[in-house]
């Protein structure tokens, strides 16, 4: 994106010039001084960006065009953050991170338990946030890493975990059934990734939110639930007898490999 097109948001999608390699955030939001600073921010960074000044505008290119994470204000006219979320939510998984405000408690709880995989509160400064966009595609993407520079450095592959039925591979993040691909987000794969470590043994609700969220994000134990839900149905529409993740009342969940 040149200084122009970061100047002016409303050229709504954008696109930074980029490199081969370069991952690509999408910023939406109806206050043009955060999309500029956030666009400077992270070009500076490695990254390219494009803006979006409305979720209306957003859904559509981020449907065709998906970038490697996106960031949603939640209040936004025509269709806000939530909204947003939950449209992109039923055809694709990119990770995504909220902004708030400090007085939207309840929605970021929401936001977390619809699929969004962080949020950040307002006031908040630009290197916290770039710091949690690079957690997410780390854990997203484990096998690349963007550096400063913008260049991507491979890492070391993981190993895919099998367990009866289910494969997951987190270097792809890819996740099967029975064969069958399974999508799930970034906090899902590490969620179902956490008890499938270890079958049979019972994983607190701490314990799984330690395993998917960074430890300086505090959420509710109760979005754990919301998450484990989500997965229960998505294995479901593959697999409708499918009960591998069991619930201990009071104790918390545990997967089954028989």
């Amino acid at each position: 994106m040149t200084s122009n097109s970061v100047a002016n948001p409303e050229q709504d999608g954008k696109v930074a010039a980029s490199l081969d390699g370069q991952q690509s955030i999408a910023l939406v939001d109806d206050d043009r001084n955060i999309l500029t600073t956030l666009s400077i921010a992270l070009q500076s960074e490695g990254f390219a960006t494009r803006v979006y000044s409305d979720g209306e505008a957003a859904l559509s290119a981020l449907r065709s065009n998906p970038p490697d994470l996106a960031v949603f204000d939640i209040k936004m006219p025509r269709m806000n953050g939530m909204e947003l979320l939950q449209k992109l939510r039923e055809t694709s998984d990119i990770p995504v991170i909220f902004l708030t405000s400090k007085d939207e408690e309840q929605d970021e709880a929401a936001g977390l338990a619809m699929g969004a995989d962080d949020y950040i509160a307002k006031p908040f400064s630009q290197r916290l946030l770039v710091a949690r966009i690079r957690a997410i595609l780390r854990r997203a993407h484990p096998m690349t890493e963007v550096t400063t520079e913008g260049s991507v450095d491979t890492l070391p592959d993981s190993e895919a975990i099998h367990r009866g039925r289910l494969t997951m591979d987190p270097a792809r993040h890819q996740v099967k059934w029975d064969g069958m691909p399974v999508s799930l987000t970034v906090t899902e794969f590490l969620i179902l990734e956490a008890l499938a470590a270890r079958p049979g043994v019972i994983k607190s609700r701490n314990q799984l939110m330690d395993a998917a969220y960074p430890d300086d994000v505090f959420v509710d134990d109760r979005t754990v639930d919301s998450h484990i839900k989500r997965l229960r149905r998505k294995f479901r529409a593959v697999d409708p007898e499918f009960g591998a993740i069991e619930t201990l009342y009071g104790a918390g969940y545990s997967f089954s490999d028989a």
